[in-house]
């Protein structure tokens, strides 16, 4: 083991007897004595080329499995200025932070000094590992594939004003007119989600990422592989240098770069923006009319349980004229006399106009809910967080439309048919006040929760976890709807599908009890081909079981529900394959497609188990749904 350079004295230590000076007065903001001199390092000659031999035999011993001591990482310079502080990310860096922080001990003697420079070399590591990773899936997804070319791109916009892509369904259109022209393989991100753990779009932007900043940002990408910069200085240059004209790019990269060594968050995207407008003064008007083709509106779970609806990348003139549309009709509300706080009454206004409806006429029934965040003295009509359009359970396509793992009828290993949303309180009629909700999404919660004997949550379908209140008032506005069907699936002691029932027409009181329904089972192990139909396509009974046996498409780490997917046929129809739970599961389009593509594989080694192998030779299991219970 090398020799450390030797420990800086106590400086509270006395002066050492002959050394020629009288008694120092106290040094520092604080009255402390100013430390001696630090005895020189071990080395001599050029410090820099002793201090590399230094680790380099730091290095040696760590690699023949000498543990390193705190004087040896004390002595590799992590204090300001030292030899360690200022090493670039490598494998000499990532050995000594690995020896200093895997070791309580050695932490636990540093100086605050050394410390903090461990601290930043751990981050330089990591900005380090976050350029290899793009570099790689750079790599991955523009490789040249011989058994399938790259798609042609749709012709690139005029690269003077190229701005990012916004379809992330096409990576190899959002990355045309990049310099170098790289070209992205069709379904590389979806080789690349399931061990990233990812959704096919988030490793597809991802690839779209790696692709530009590689290409358009080159120094300030260098600079993320020196540990200069962090992952995020990277995502603010590039996203507000997304629609800079390319014959600015060259000097905003290299401003942006030096700029991000020395900067927050926040003042670097204040300096880039600033920048940009500067260089380019055209981009702010090209990244609006971008972003206005992404123009939305979409339901959300807020994190309380809650809901919530945004609307995105909207007309400025029309956004103000809309808010003070809902802010008047609040304050006709409140001179109409119906109380709440001018917040409360907005948010009944903006749902009164949504659902063509006027609270002004249309008091609220007794015993229904008070708005969230009123204090109970209120009486605003229908439950604001009814989620509006996350929908109703039924729906053309899913087993049924609604079901609700629980309950102990119906027939499924002692666990009750899925979907049965109800209303508000345990298992009571839904009634006619509040909003209905169109059938168009499934629900699904648990008997018994919709009993109001059981606190299991239920979901909404493209919304997410409803708890047992909300689950049951969601179910009361599903009964209100003529178009609610509502079905039924028993579950195994593990939570997936063991059989299923659909209850016939309308209910509006609420669903109706299983145990008066005649459930099908739902296929698992080895299948004898009884619920197989002659046709191609399989009758409805067969889609719904199939449909509750694997509740979305049955591709790794995708969640398109499987009331908008295609039935595919594992073995194809053409080949022999039968319409069979054996042989049948839900695809959404794109991976039925990617299925069909050169070099990919799919086998059903039982009912609702599919094994995939991608190009790569890489296999992945997905496994039917496994529901709350």
């Amino acid at each position: 083991m090398p020799p450390a350079p030797s420990p800086d004295p106590d400086p509270d230590a006395p002066e050492p007897t002959g050394s020629g000076s009288g008694s120092g007065s106290a040094g520092g903001n604080d009255g402390a004595p100013e430390p001696s001199q630090a005895p020189e390092p071990p080395w001599s000659g050029d410090e820099e080329e002793d201090s590399a031999a230094y680790l380099a035999e730091l290095m040696a011993a760590a690699v023949a499995g000498e543990e390193l001591t705190a004087g040896d990482i004390a002595g590799a310079g992590f204090g300001q200025d030292g030899t360690a502080h200022q090493m670039q990310p490598g494998p000499v860096l990532a050995t000594l932070v690995h020896a200093a922080t895997t070791d309580e001990k050695i932490l636990a003697t540093l100086s605050d000094d050394d410390l903090a420079g461990i601290i930043v070399a751990v981050r330089r590591i990591g900005s380090f590992a976050a350029w290899a990773e793009l570099t790689a899936i750079r790599e991955y997804a523009t490789r040249p594939d011989p058994r399938r070319p790259a798609p042609a791109p749709d012709p690139a916009p005029d690269s003077s004003s190229r701005g990012r892509g916004l379809d992330s369904r096409d990576p190899n259109a959002a990355v045309a007119g990049l310099p170098g022209a790289p070209k992205v393989r069709e379904f590389a991100a979806d080789e690349l989600a399931p061990d990233l753990h990812l959704s096919w779009q988030t490793a597809a932007d991802q690839i779209v990422y790696a692709c530009s900043v590689a290409a358009r940002l080159p120094v300030t990408f260098a600079a993320l592989r020196a540990g200069k910069i962090h992952p995020v200085h990277l995502r603010i240059a590039e996203d507000e240098t997304a629609y800079l004209a390319e014959k600015f790019l060259a000097e905003a990269d290299a401003k942006i770069a030096a700029a991000a060594q020395s900067k927050t968050w926040g003042e670097l995207r204040y300096y880039a923006h600033r920048l940009v407008l500067k260089l380019d003064p055209d981009s702010a008007l090209r990244r609006k009319k971008e972003a206005r083709k992404d123009a939305h509106v979409r339901p959300f779970r807020e994190v309380s349980g809650n809901a919530g609806m945004s609307a995105r990348e909207m007309p400025p003139d029309e956004v103000l004229a809309s808010w003070q549309h809902v802010d008047q009709r609040a304050r006709d509300l409140r001179a109409a006399g119906v109380p709440g706080t001018l917040q409360e009454l907005r948010v009944i206004a903006y749902l009164d106009l949504l659902q063509e409806r006027d609270t002004r006429i249309a008091p609220p029934s007794p015993g229904q809910g008070t708005h969230p965040g009123t204090t109970g003295d209120t009486g605003e009509s229908d439950d604001p967080g009814d989620t509006g359009d996350t929908g109703g359970p039924g729906g053309n396509g899913g087993p049924g439309g609604n079901g609700g793992p629980g309950g102990s009828g119906g027939g499924g290993s002692g666990r009750g048919p899925r979907n049965s949303p109800g209303g508000t309180g345990g298992g009571r009629r839904a009634g006619k006040s509040g909003p209905s909700l169109a059938a168009q999404v499934t629900l699904t919660i648990p008997w018994w929760t919709w009993q109001g004997t059981s606190d299991t949550p239920g979901e909404a379908g493209g919304f997410g976890p409803l708890d047992p209140e909300t689950a049951r008032d969601l179910t009361a506005a599903a009964a209100r709807h003529p178009d609610t069907r509502w079905c039924y699936t028993a579950l195994h002691p593990d939570g997936t599908a063991a059989a299923h029932a659909c209850a016939p027409g309308p209910h509006p009181a609420g669903p109706p009890d299983p145990r008066t329904l005649t459930f099908n089972q739902v296929i698992r192990g080895p299948c004898d081909h009884a619920q197989a139909h002659r046709g191609y396509r399989p009758g409805r009974k067969l889609r719904h079981l199939i449909t509750a046996r694997n509740a979305t498409c049955t591709a790794p780490g995708c969640g398109q529900p499987a009331a908008r997917c295609d039935l595919d046929h594992t073995v194809p129809w053409h080949l022999g394959g039968l319409t069979c739970p054996c042989n049948i599961a839900p695809l959404c389009r794109r991976h039925h497609r990617c299925k069909q593509a050169q070099g990919w594989w799919l086998d059903q080694s039982e009912p609702g188990v599919l094994r995939w192998r991608t190009p790569a030779g890489r296999t992945h299991t997905t496994t039917p749904t496994e529901y709350p219970i």
